[in-house]
């Protein structure tokens, strides 16, 4: 996103257009904007990625794929609503997306590909908060062994790895990740049973950074929030020129309508 309002007057743009994107479609359009990062795309061409589990990870891995599959079975840590029942909706568990070469490597555990990764190679983890002032992303840690990122991150920073984080901007903090957490402290976190919140850096991939990686278009967000399914919608700004606004029409209309996560069937 560009940095300061002022560069507005730079721009070459004479057109601007607002619009709404629910979370669900925030997933399906951060997940389009995932496919098409340079370091993704050299990686699918050449080299290995790994799509590890969760909401916005599970729409990331059928763009990849280029087919649907079960996104309730992929899921690890979910926030829900605290009278709904989860178990009647998350059901199964299938293993981690995994492909070489842009194939699906079948058989292959996250530990195994992991030893087997090398620098240029892609890890595609989500989070669960974003600073995206300071483009710093936080996952909360319930695990005593750091759960996925305690397994990858070693070798993200050891290998040269590209850590891409999808995160939609309804996940945004009151405070920023830089300041201390307000359990500073992991050990008194662990033993109140509060899940811990790991802050890290990578290549961020909220809904902005998608629609400029898929068009030419400036993006900006305006309002955030909304009611009768809108709760944690992005209100959004595209600036460009008349066929850089036509190109973020027809791309946000071709995924609004994408079914709230509670409502899939599969």
């Amino acid at each position: 996103m560009l940095d300061d309002f002022d560069i507005l007057s730079e721009l070459e743009a004479d057109k601007a257009w607002e619009f709404v994107l629910t979370v669900s479609e925030g997933k399906r359009l951060i997940a389009k904007g995932v496919a098409a990062l340079p370091s993704v795309r050299e990686a699918m061409e050449d080299g290995i990625v790994v799509v590890t589990k969760g909401t916005t990870n599970a729409y990331v891995a059928q763009e990849l794929l280029g087919r649907e599959m079960p996104k309730r079975s992929y899921v690890l840590g979910r926030t829900v609503p605290a009278k709904w029942s989860a178990e009647r909706f998350f059901t199964g568990s299938i293993p981690e997306v995994i492909l070489r070469n842009g194939k699906l490597a079948e058989g292959v555990s996250l530990d195994e590909i992991l030893d087997e990764m090398s620098a240029g190679d892609v890890v595609i983890k989500g989070a669960n908060a974003l600073d995206y002032e300071n483009q710093v992303a936080g996952l909360l840690i319930g695990d005593p062994r750091g759960g996925t990122l305690g397994k990858i991150i070693g070798h993200v920073y050891g290998k040269g790895l590209n850590l891409v984080i999808p995160v939609g901007l309804e996940k945004q903090l009151a405070q920023s990740l830089a300041d201390p957490f307000p359990f500073p402290d992991p050990a008194f976190a662990a033993a109140s049973n509060v899940s811990r919140l790991w802050p890290v850096q990578g290549i961020i991939v909220t809904e902005i950074e998608a629609l400029e990686t898929l068009t030419d278009a400036a993006i900006f967000q305006s309002g955030a929030g909304g009611v009768c399914g809108a709760e944690g919608a992005s209100r959004l700004v595209a600036v460009g020129t008349e066929q850089d606004i036509e190109e973020v029409r027809e791309l946000v209309e071709s995924i609004q309508g994408e079914p709230a996560f509670g409502e899939l069937q599969s």
